[in-house]
């Protein structure tokens, strides 16, 4: 086996389904580059529509093959998933604690399982102490649901109604305490929101970070304008667990809420991940985070199979695609990626002085002259490469994006001009005024981007300028709402610029230009050289549109 292959082993029930169970353990293993191997506890007659039969495998046949796996092979990961009854949970118990005391613990990741999604026992209940005293000590990470938490803290005579997530966070602690050294709470069933994530409350002694793979970052109102907000109902898994220095430390994983049927065997897809990830040494909050994110994906990119709650889609992420495809919770991955990827870049052009000062209603008066002026020299410049990108595309609804966009473009340039003239500023004055360097400079790149092979990266090129004053539009409305703003909106000498990039008629061009951009790469996804192309042309743009702004502050 070649020495980069992380060996790992589940222990579990079967499913002649496919979707749970072994069956999923081991398409998750093979995605995620794990060499999988298996122990099986019982066999199962079901599948999308329920549970019809459980034949549980003899104790001493367990012991047998989780001995010939671990004799052999060096295994860096294991997961237990059904162990059916307290027989089997004690033969496994000891036989890994055995294996531990002679050849060093490796990670054990402990999927309580219980009541499958069905409603069907797959643990007798004299398993529950016999899991808890045995094998709970030997694991690493124990991942249960809400029904199944409530099951192990009433074992113990411990709180367990869990209604809420304050609730959560409780039980995650209590669970803690009953021997494992993490304890991962998933939220599955218990509905949150951003507000409830913001208000958490924890006892002495405890810390609470939140991981915000799936919450939009800063400066990207355009993204959240433009797609359903999915702040108001959120699952929120929870991990708790005890540092050196004896604080219960408590990671939060928000993730949108997905309306699907694709969800059978999502536990056992979520403990499997986290077996492949520990496996590799990869540390406990960011194993978590890559398997609630595979897990996720497998959810969301499901495609409908049997009667019932079908299974996820493991697969997903064999194809190694350099983007994620479209999907609900995130419907633009190609912007998205470019600006989490210039982030530092991004924030300087959209939160500028010069936007700040606008903003403020305290930027000299010469100034925004002088920017309007050039922005008036720019719109020919964006104007004309729109009609080229219109010229170049094959299809009448890119040709009628495009033209869209010119349109746009023509009502902005009167905006300009109206400005100019409220200040004294006349039409032929603006026609006149000679252009700056930052002016041409940027122009020119847009033409000449324009006239390469590529009209994505012509795409890329103008999507810096439309989606960048979009998103300086939204964020000076969202900041003059809150309370004792820094923005002063009534009153601002500027208010109508601020109007119309906020307002319905340019943002609703903003979402022509998402939809032009992600429609372009999901038609043809990029190769990572030719993603590499258009992330370079995005941020030289982006840093354009920052030369832009500087020449208006210095009047250059």
């Amino acid at each position: 086996m070649a020495k980069n292959v992380t060996a790992v082993l589940t222990i579990a029930g079967t499913d002649s389904s496919g979707g749970a169970g072994i069956q999923a353990d081991l398409k998750t293993f093979a995605a995620l580059g794990c060499y999988g191997t298996s122990a099986t506890t019982a066999l199962t007659a079901q599948n999308t529509t329920g549970v019809q039969a459980i034949h549980g495998v003899p104790p001493n046949f367990v012991v047998e093959q989780i001995k010939s796996v671990l004799d052999d092979i060096d295994i860096r990961g294991i997961k237990t998933g059904m162990l059916f009854d307290s027989s089997n949970t004690h033969a496994v118990a000891s036989t890994l604690k055995e294996h531990f005391a002679s050849k060093g613990r490796v990670p054990l990741v402990c999927d309580p399982v219980c009541v499958s999604t069905s409603g069907h026992v797959l643990l007798h209940p004299d398993a529950i102490s016999t899991m808890i005293d045995e094998l709970f000590p030997l694991a690493q990470l124990i991942t249960p649901n809400k029904a199944e938490a409530e099951v192990l803290l009433k074992a113990r005579s411990l709180s367990s109604e869990i209604t809420t997530f304050q609730g959560m966070l409780a039980a995650a602690q209590s669970l803690l305490t009953l021997g494992p050294q993490a304890v991962l709470l998933k939220g599955g069933h218990i509905a949150v929101s951003l507000a409830d994530i913001g208000s958490v409350t924890t006892s002495a002694g405890t810390s609470v970070e939140v991981n915000r793979d799936f919450l939009f970052g800063e400066n990207t109102e355009i993204l959240q304008l433009a797609k359903h907000s999915v702040g108001d109902d959120l699952i929120v898994d929870v991990l708790c667990h005890q540092t050196q220095h004896g604080v219960n430390n408590i990671t939060l994983y928000p993730r949108p809420r997905l309306q699907s049927n694709s969800t059978h065997g999502t536990g056992c897809t979520l403990s499997a991940a986290l077996a492949c990830a520990l496996g590799r040494g990869t540390a406990l909050v960011e194993a978590t985070a890559q398997a609630t994110t595979f897990t996720h994906l497998g959810i969301e990119t499901a495609a409908p199979i049997g009667q019932g709650f079908g299974p996820l889609n493991h697969l997903h992420s064999v194809s190694r695609l350099v983007l994620q495809p479209r999907t609900p919770g995130n419907p633009f991955p190609l912007t998205r990626k470019l600006i989490q990827g210039t982030s530092r870049v991004w924030k300087e052009y959209v939160q500028h002085d010069f936007v700040v000062q606008l903003g403020k209603g305290t930027l000299e008066r010469s100034s925004f002259l002088h920017f309007i002026k050039q922005d008036y020299h720019y719109l020919k410049y964006y104007a004309r490469a729109y009609a080229l990108l219109a010229s170049k595309s094959h299809d009448f609804a890119p040709i009628l994006a495009a033209v869209e966009i010119v349109l746009h473009v023509s009502r902005e340039s009167a905006m300009h001009t109206s400005f100019c003239a409220q200040w004294g500023i006349t039409k032929d004055e603006l026609d006149t005024t000679p252009e700056s360097p930052a002016t041409t400079a940027y122009g020119a790149f847009l033409i000449d981007t324009g006239l390469q092979g590529d009209t994505t990266k012509l795409v890329m090129a103008l999507a810096a300028c439309l989606l960048g004053y979009g998103e300086v539009g939204l964020w000076l409305k969202k900041e003059a709402e809150k309370p004792n703003s820094w923005v002063k909106w009534e009153g601002n000498p500027y208010l109508k610029w601020m109007q119309d990039y906020s307002g319905e008629d340019y943002q609703n061009a903003v979402r022509v230009g998402l939809e032009t951009i992600e429609s372009r790469a999901a038609a043809d996804p990029p190769s990572p050289a030719r993603y590499a192309e258009w992330r370079a042309v995005w941020e030289n743009c982006v840093r354009l549109e920052k030369g832009f702004w500087d020449m208006a502050m210095n009047k250059l």
